[in-house]
């Protein structure tokens, strides 16, 4: 157990999800199975061993990336307050699940966060996880972005709403004007139950009902509703646009439901989504799909540019991704979010590796969803 936060807290956490039988787990995590691809190392190495070609020769990222992809002005400070998860995803590239205490802030850390929201030229605080809101100090950290005037975005796996412990949340961020970026595979019940276990879809429709009751979902701008999709296989995302307007049709006729908008990403082939990848024998395949895929204006809106990935243990990365590969940003900028320079920031290379293709497939994927 992490012994950087205080032990009663993270207990009472864990406690609760040891009792939580009514959150479907689609799986267990690759950390809690000892699994060979829960090493980074690992999943990097399985990567680099497929042949990528097109047009008969041999390619990498950096072969079509190089010169094109630089530092945007820093708008997004994303922050992952650890892998805890009331759930266990089939495609989860954070490898989170209730197993995840080894992953979590330190109370340490979180200081040297909040220290940084105040001083970051960053508009944006985005809070990831796991399931951020299980952090014990979650609220402290979204009452001290709110105070230095920052957005905050939470990254919500909606069921986690539906917790004893987090009974009138959604009206807590809502009296905050908390930005909530929800994640549902799809508006149809066996998509989403094949991704997160029998019963997800259920449930998540009940979390975006007391949204929707608490304001969200209805045009407000300070109650802003997003949910995010991801494909159930290894093909690209559908056309951004186009699958809103499905949505919202979808959800509003079958379960009274209503959001603002809908972000589409592209699967990354890392973490648990690459070792469905490689059992079910599709992992060459996806990634030549990712090369043949290749669509250089998906560039310009890629997340490595204008968001500075902080990890769990205050160290930097250039994406959410990197971070979960261990692909720290350039050393320049600083060793960690206690000593980050933005300046330096500005002038770094980016790390890439080839799980990058997935940003910039197609229509493009990012954080803030598809980028061409």
């Amino acid at each position: 157990m992490n012994d950087g936060l205080p032990a009663a807290l993270l207990e009472s956490v864990t406690s609760d999800l040891a009792r939580d039988e009514a959150t479907p787990r689609a799986t267990l995590s690759l950390a809690g199975r000892a699994a060979p691809l829960a090493s980074t190392a690992r999943q990097l190495a399985t990567l680099a061993a497929v042949p990528l070609v097109r047009d008969g020769r041999a390619v990498e990222f950096d072969d079509y990336a190089a010169g094109r992809l630089q530092p945007a002005r820093l708008e997004v400070l994303q922050v992952n307050l650890g892998k805890l998860c009331n759930m266990t995803c089939r495609h989860c590239h954070v490898d989170a699940g209730p197993d995840r205490t080894d992953a979590m802030m330190t109370d340490a850390v979180v200081e040297r966060v909040i220290a940084a929201i105040r001083v970051t030229a960053a508009h944006t605080v985005d809070l990831t996880g796991g399931a951020p809101e299980l952090h014990p100090r979650f609220r402290d950290v979204v009452d001290a972005a709110g105070a230095a005037g920052k957005h905050v975005m939470d990254r919500c796996n909606l069921t986690v709403l539906l917790l004893p412990r987090s009974r009138g949340l959604a009206d807590w961020l809502a009296r905050r004007g908390v930005e909530v970026v929800a994640s549902l595979p799809h508006h149809r019940r066996p998509n989403t139950d094949a991704q997160r276990g029998a019963g997800a879809h259920e449930r998540s429709i009940a979390a975006l009902k007391l949204l929707n009751a608490a304001g969200y979902g209805k045009g407000d701008p300070r109650r802003r509703l997003t949910l995010v999709s991801n494909p159930a296989g290894a093909f690209l995302g559908a056309a951004q646009a186009s699958l809103e307007r499905e949505w919202k049709v979808a959800l509003a006729r079958d379960a009274g439901v209503t959001f603002d908008r809908l972000f589409v990403l592209n699967n990354m082939p890392i973490a648990r989504f690459l070792e469905w990848l490689e059992v079910s024998g599709n992992l060459a395949h996806y990634m030549g799909r990712l090369v043949d895929a290749w669509n250089p204006a998906a560039l310009a809106g890629v997340m490595c540019r204008n968001t500075l990935s902080v990890g769990w243990d205050g160290r930097l990365h250039d994406c959410d991704f990197n971070q979960m590969l261990d692909l720290e940003a350039d050393r320049s900028c600083g060793p960690g979010i206690g000593a980050i320079d933005e300046a330096a920031w500005a002038r770094r290379r980016i790390v890439t590796a080839r799980h990058c293709f997935g940003c910039t497939a197609g229509a493009g994927s990012s954080c803030g969803g598809q980028t061409a």
